[in-house]
């Protein structure tokens, strides 16, 4: 293992069920974990390598509950054809894509996001992966990306009736087989779900298949969730049920299970989520820009459901996206002064609680015994920053600061603003374009 790591002389946010702030305090990290944290003068190690931390608050990493390493390549593509909803968004862009990537398109994606999501000092990704003509070996693909970069993610891949039998049953296949090899490995770094796409395009067959092999491995359920007012749409049509009822209903749903969107649900929906303990993600960026609503994390919040925070693949910058998260809320409420603690605690508490229901470590936390997955930040606060205060500076100071250090798994990945991983980004940006222009010319 690598030496000890002490980090010293900055504003510790611990965050946590009792979010503290702490000055004058230090932290020690040995063999991927915080074994102190105390009074700076209290910790004595003379044989660490030594942060300091002068000018930058000092922060759990961030964790994206929803994410799409693979849409990376889509990057400035101009070719698809205008979308008027929804339906046409995923018809003219996001399925026209997805058939045409290779595991080679798969492999860049996962590793040139994961790249950036350091350097926004995101460390743990839950993603949803999808390329229906190279389905088998996707999430290795994925998954040596994510452990050359030292991040954590939990994989999973879509499940969709929408591109014949044939490729969901490769997509029922990958899912299980990958499962499978997490659950052996027991590793830390990687975990697996069961990946499904919507309630519309998965038939019934499909999905009694599904959750069949899901439950058998013990896993829980990663699915789009009434992201638009077509999806209610079509389940009714199909089943004469609404989305979370038919999931409920092939025991999709639970307390290991990720709802993700649930923009058009209704109350008894929300009771169904909130009975079962599923977690439910909000991903506003990515419904205002496609134009589908925004989900009432207000109303889900009261009613006892577990609400986090994704990005969809919008941003791997979870500062950036819980901002919009309240500025949403305010919109929707036409309220400016509702929803500020409801979109708070998506990512500053309700991610950590929902990253803990996967992971056999404590995330999300500044805590003695806790992962030492950590974030310096570059923040000289300019008004008192103390438990009352740290809300604030968080949405509208420190979310608009640099991140400096990022560190997972008690390993620096950047220091300075600098990758210290043994990877030549000019070279990977540089491989990047070349496997973009050849996917671009498929599309």
């Amino acid at each position: 293992m690598s030496n000890p790591i002490l980090i010293k002389n900055g504003i510790i946010i611990t965050l946590g069920e009792q979010c503290r702030v702490l000055t004058n305090h230090a932290i020690l990290i040995e063999n991927g974990f915080i074994k102190q944290l105390a009074p700076s003068k209290k910790i004595n190690a003379p044989d660490a390598d030594t942060i300091d931390a002068t000018g930058k608050v000092i922060m759990p990493g961030f964790i994206n509950a929803h994410m799409h390493f693979y849409s990376t390549l889509v990057r400035g593509l101009g070719k698809a054809k205008p979308a008027a909803n929804f339906q046409e968004v995923l018809e003219n862009l996001w399925w026209r894509l997805d058939k045409k990537l290779s595991q080679e398109d798969t492999y860049y994606s996962a590793l040139l996001m994961a790249l950036t999501a350091i350097s926004k000092g995101t460390t743990t990704i839950i993603d949803h992966h999808a390329s229906p003509g190279a389905v088998h070996g996707s999430l290795m693909e994925i998954a040596q990306a994510v452990q050359k970069t030292g991040l954590r993610a939990s994989l999973c891949y879509e499940l969709s009736d929408r591109d014949g039998s044939e490729i969901a049953q490769a997509g029922l296949e990958e899912n299980e087989n990958f499962i499978k090899y997490c659950q052996a490995q027991n590793n830390e770094q990687l975990k697996a779900m069961f990946g499904l796409h919507a309630s519309f395009t998965i038939s019934e067959q499909t999905l009694e298949k599904a959750s069949d092999v899901g439950h058998k491995l013990n896993a829980g359920f990663h699915v789009h969730v009434a992201e638009a007012k077509s999806d209610q749409m079509a389940t009714l049509k199909q089943s004469d049920m609404r989305v979370v009822e038919r999931f409920y209903k092939h025991n999709i749903l639970g307390p290991r299970s990720i709802a993700v969107h649930c923009v058009h649900i209704n109350e008894a929906e929300m009771a169904i989520l909130a009975d079962s303990d599923t977690i439910v993600v909000h991903n506003p960026q990515s419904n205002l820009n496609n134009a589908v609503g925004v989900a009432d994390i207000v109303k889900m919040t009261g009613k006892g459901i577990l609400v986090g925070l994704g990005t969809d693949a919008m941003t791997v910058n979870m500062l950036e996206e819980v901002r919009v998260a309240l500025w949403a809320q305010h919109l929707l409420h036409n309220n400016p002064s509702i929803g500020f603690m409801d979109a708070i605690n998506t990512l500053f508490l309700n991610n950590r609680r929902i990253a803990n229901r996967f992971w056999n470590v404590n995330l999300g936390e500044i805590a003695e015994n806790a992962a030492a997955d950590i974030v310096l930040i570059d923040y000289d606060p300019p008004t008192p920053l103390d438990e009352t205060t740290v809300w604030g500076h968080l949405l509208f100071g420190i979310s608009q600061a640099s991140v400096d250090t990022t560190i997972a798994n008690g390993q620096v990945l950047m220091q300075d603003k600098k990758l210290l991983l043994d990877i030549d980004e000019n070279e990977i940006n540089a491989k990047a374009r070349e496997v973009a222009a050849k996917l671009w010319e498929r599309f």
